[in-house]
């Protein structure tokens, strides 16, 4: 059996190989943020295709939390209502549903990247105010700055009891993992990083004080969910600016032993997100190495991401001790079935849905 397909187990987990679908925003819900039959499809497609976890995209915590009006989110038992059927869908496929919980930060409030990711303001009827760590410090990718206040600290706990609320929705919604995110620009990683954390209070200065937000988060979610069950967090390994002081590997590291500490079962290493001028060498497994380090100098299982198109690629990862799952995007999106195509490809192992077989066998 290739590596790839072989299961993992996490806490009383078992995830029946390591592949997962990668989160990756469909920016498809009306303003409410409930979940589709768009989200039902794309989701239970990815399910049928042989992935071992299918991981939602980016699910806001709270309104103020979404990239764009359009975010599915989980701040109400109707979200996490619309999301159970998904959650259920996945499971009977044989796969392990996992949702991951998210805060925008700064970088919310804007209209879709096919609508061009402009800032919507307050004062229009689909936008609001976004928190920020410093909005001194925000750098913007496109067009202006959006409409931003300082987060206080009734604004921080907010944040704390929205991720705890919302983790505890998604238990009741069926799902098996849940993933804080604090990678990619977003509110934790804002707080991380020098570059967009000024805060001369608790939560900002010092390393103990930039990590203290997604510590208290990820020990919010893992109070609540299960022992039995699984929490990974995805962080960003570097902010790719080496000019600057700036989140690096070696922060990375330090975090990913911490979180273990709080409960964090898994580490899912992305990278950059934060700032216009990153300068990611961009190529296939380019972010691997991250993941790789932190699996060195740790004793937590990491995801890797990033580039990974191919099957023998993704199954090196795995064979070679790089990582212990592989997490991938574009790829899922271009081919739903790369899962079973991978079996395919690896084992010669035929997998498909029995209504599927004909145009198999």
């Amino acid at each position: 059996m290739a590596d790839l397909f072989t299961p993992l187990s996490l806490r009383d987990r078992e995830i029946p190989n390591r592949l997962a679908v990668s989160p990756m925003c469909q920016y498809s819900c009306d303003p409410d943020g409930l979940a589709t039959e768009w989200h039902r499809v794309h989701l239970g497609s990815r399910a049928v295709g042989g992935a071992g976890i299918v991981m939602t995209e980016a699910t806001a915590v709270s309104p103020r939390g979404r990239i764009t009006p359009h975010d599915l989110g989980i701040w109400s038992d109707d979200h996490a209502a619309a999301l159970e059927p998904i959650a259920e869908f996945i499971r009977d496929q044989g796969g392990v549903p996992g949702i991951q919980l998210a805060h925008a930060g700064h970088k919310a409030s804007k209209t879709r990247p096919w609508e061009g990711n402009v800032p919507i303001g307050p004062d229009e009827e689909t936008g609001w105010e976004v928190l920020s760590p410093s909005p001194d410090a925000y750098p913007p990718f496109d067009g202006d700055r959006p409409a931003m206040r300082n987060a206080t600290p009734d604004d921080i706990r907010g944040v704390i009891d929205s991720y705890r609320a919302a983790a505890e929705r998604a238990l009741a919604a069926g799902f098996e993992i849940a993933e804080v995110h604090a990678a990619h620009g977003y509110l934790l990683h804002e707080f991380l990083s020098p570059v967009t954390n000024r805060r001369e209070d608790d939560y900002g200065g010092s390393f103990e004080n930039r990590t203290r937000l997604v510590r208290e988060v990820t020990a919010a979610v893992r109070e609540v969910w299960p022992d039995e069950k699984p929490v990974f967090v995805r962080i960003s390994g570097t902010d790719w600016l080496d000019d600057r002081e700036s989140w690096t590997i070696d922060g990375s590291v330090r975090l990913a032993d911490d979180l273990v500490d709080l409960g964090a079962d898994l580490i899912d290493v992305s990278s950059g997100g934060l700032h216009p001028d990153q300068e990611p060498p961009v190529g296939p497994n380019f972010q691997v190495p991250l993941a790789e380090e932190i699996r060195e100098r740790t004793d937590v299982p990491v995801g890797a991401v990033g580039g990974i198109t191919e099957p023998e690629q993704a199954d090196a990862l795995v064979r070679n001790d790089r990582a212990d799952l592989v997490l991938v995007g574009r790829e899922f999106l271009r081919d739903p079935y790369f899962g079973l195509r991978s079996s395919d490809a690896l084992d010669g192992d035929r997998k498909w849905p029995i209504q599927y077989r004909r145009a198999v066998r």
